[in-house]
Parts: structure tokens; C-alpha cells; sequence
């Protein structure tokens, strides 16, 4: 039986991903100046309002947090913060070098394409960016695919007229790389619900943390649930959902594998998961040849760097430029 496989990718100035890149830009400032800096930062916005609310321990002062709002975001804000330092009960656990929370962190990879991600997601974030070159605003896409060949498409982009975004949208599809994924029959929704001029804060509200599938691996591959952006790497959420992807990796080539699935969990202020597993093409294995403490997680993957903004503009996996890809 055909298989139909959907997964969306969301632009850089979309509102959500608007507060997700703030979030990250304001950790990337105090790890540039300590990057010994516990930072845990929530941003919601929209409609000339920005609240931020969340935690800093840091040696690094004067963070201009207004100026990082504005290059990303714009001007015209009013902007409301509560940010305080680290609960010292969280703390005593993160300073034995133990996780700072409970959570379950998964990991993925397959062979499907070049990224090692689902070829929907693949697809969705290939023409997001297509896209985003030609129109830098709000906007979304959306792929179904079934049997390797593309279905439908949907394409949503403000300040591009129906016609031309469609003409570009089959342009694209048309230079994919994979004969199979160009198909005669595929259905366009382009600018479904019409021409749209008024996009990012201006037209909604964003708040981090709200596109963890499309960050992730798309909607066919678990998620642990706990948002990456504005959060260092202290935190398990980020650095072992990191290495849950580096393992699939690194498990994928090592058993010459079609697909990867790796569960991480792990107990606030506890050094090791008390889960560690990994289901390769269907069998389980434990994985015993990694040190998977928090704090060997950080220095094996170098993650106390300036490096975070980047991964909330497409997605946390699949660029080689990030270490848990290589």
C-alpha cells in the first residue's frame, strides 16, 4: 500500500521562528562573553509587544538585548522582561555535572537523502529556503509525498503573488535531484487563502518552542517534547537531543542501516540516562560505547560556542556546519 508522508518547514520570519532566533541570539551573546553562561530564555511576541521571561547565570554584563531584538525582529517593540538568575536547587544537580531536568531526547537518521533526514522534511525545507531567497518574509511550506514521488505541495509566502510563487514553486520541483519526486499530477495550494501583504509580529503572535516538529524530524519521528532555543547546553533538551541525532549517525553508517531511531532519558541531577537505546532498522541495541553524562555531551560536541541562532532558522538537524552532523 502507498504510504502518504507530510512534513512542513516555517521561515526565518515567521513569527514563532521570530521569538526561536531571538531566544538563541540572546544565548549566543552571553556565551561569546562567558561561555561558562546558564541561560534559559522564553520569548513570546507580536503586535509591537516582546516579553521575555526566563533564567541567566552568567559572568557576562551589559547584553543588549534591545539591539539583538532589532536586528532580528525590527524596530517598535515595547519590550517587558523578567529574567532572573538559575534556581539554586536546579543548579546543585547541574553542578555535579548531573542533568538540570527529567526529559527524553530522540534521535534520528535514515538514508533517504543527502541530509539523512525524511525526504518529506527534506523536501519542505529545501523549497523554504528557495523560497525565502526570493521573498525574505513570513511564509510556510508544506510537501506530501507518496511512494518517493511528490503529491502536493503547499506553498505560503507573503508578498508573492499567487502566479509567480507557483511558477517558482515548479521550478524548483523540477531541478530536484531525485527523477521520482517530479511528478505531473502534483497538486499546488499555493497562497491557498489569497494574495497576503501582512506577515511576522505584525500579523500574529510567535512563541518559542512552537515548531519543535519542523525543527525536529517532522511528524512521522517522535519527539521528546522539550524545546531547544534559548536554552545552553547544560540543559539535556538541547546538548542530549544532539547527540541522540550524532548517534543515529554515526549507528546508520556503522551497520550500513536504512534507519535509525535513538531514545535518550534522563532524571534531574542524575549523571547518566537511565535510558539509552537504539533501534536500528527494526532491532534494538543498547548503547553502551558512549559517555553520555551532560558534561561529556558539551565537550565531545564543543557546544559552549556562539552557534545557536543558526539552528533556529531551518531546523536543528541536517546542516553540516552544526557538530552532531559530522
Amino acid at each position: 500500500m502507498s504510504k502518504f508522508k507530510t512534513a512542513e518547514s516555517i521561515s526565518p520570519k515567521h513569527p514563532d521562528k521570530l521569538c526561536d532566533r531571538i531566544a538563541d541570539a540572546i544565548l549566543d551573546a552571553y556565551l561569546i562573553k562567558d561561555p561558562d553562561s546558564r541561560v534559559a530564555i522564553e520569548v513570546a511576541g507580536g503586535h509591537h509587544k516582546l516579553f521575555l521571561v526566563g533564567e541567566v547565570t552568567s559572568e557576562a554584563k551589559d547584553i543588549d538585548i534591545d539591539n539583538i531584538i532589532e536586528r532580528i525582529a525590527g524596530g517598535g517593540f515595547e519590550i517587558i522582561k523578567s529574567i532572573v538568575q538559575q534556581s539554586p536547587e536546579i543548579a546543585r544537580g547541574v553542578d555535579i555535572g548531573g542533568a538540570g531536568d527529567q526529559g527524553i531526547m530522540v534521535g534520528y537518521a535514515n538514508s533517504d537523502t543527502a541530509e539523512l533526514l525524511p525526504l518529506e522534511l527534506a523536501l519542505a525545507r529545501d523549497l523554504n529556503k528557495y523560497l525565502y531567497k526570493i521573498w525574505p518574509y513570513d511564509g510556510k511550506t508544506q510537501i506530501t509525498i507518496v511512494d518517493n514521488s511528490i503529491q502536493s505541495v503547499v506553498a505560503s509566502f507573503q508578498k508573492a503573488k499567487t502566479e509567480d510563487l507557483k511558477q517558482t514553486v515548479v521550478s524548483w520541483q523540477s531541478q530536484q535531484n531525485v527523477i521520482s519526486n517530479y511528478n505531473q499530477n502534483t497538486v499546488y495550494f499555493i497562497n491557498p487563502s489569497g494574495d497576503w501583504q501582512v506577515g511576522g509580529f505584525d500579523a500574529d503572535s510567535g512563541l518559542t518552542g512552537r515548531k519543535l516538529v519542523a525543527d525536529a524530524y517532522g511528524p512521522r519521528v517522535p519527539t521528546g517534547g522539550g524545546a531547544l532555543a534559548g536554552k545552553d547546553p547544560s540543559k539535556v533538551d538541547r546538548s542530549a537531543t544532539y547527540i541522540a541525532r550524532r548517534i543515529a549517525i554515526d549507528y546508520l553508517k556503522r551497520f550500513n542501516a536504512h534507519e535509525v531511531y535513538v531514545t535518550l532519558a534522563y532524571a534531574i541531577g542524575v549523571v547518566q540516562p537511565v535510558q539509552a537505546e537504539a533501534i536500528v532498522d527494526g532491532h534494538s541495541i543498547a548503547i553502551e560505547d558512549y559517555d553520555l553524562s551532560p558534561q561529556n555531551i558539551i565537550n565531545y560536541l564543543n557546544l559552549k560556542r556562539p552557534i545557536y541562532e543558526k539552528t533556529s532558522e531551518y531546523g536543528q538537524f541536517g546542516n553540516k556546519d552544526f557538530s552532531w552532523e559530522r
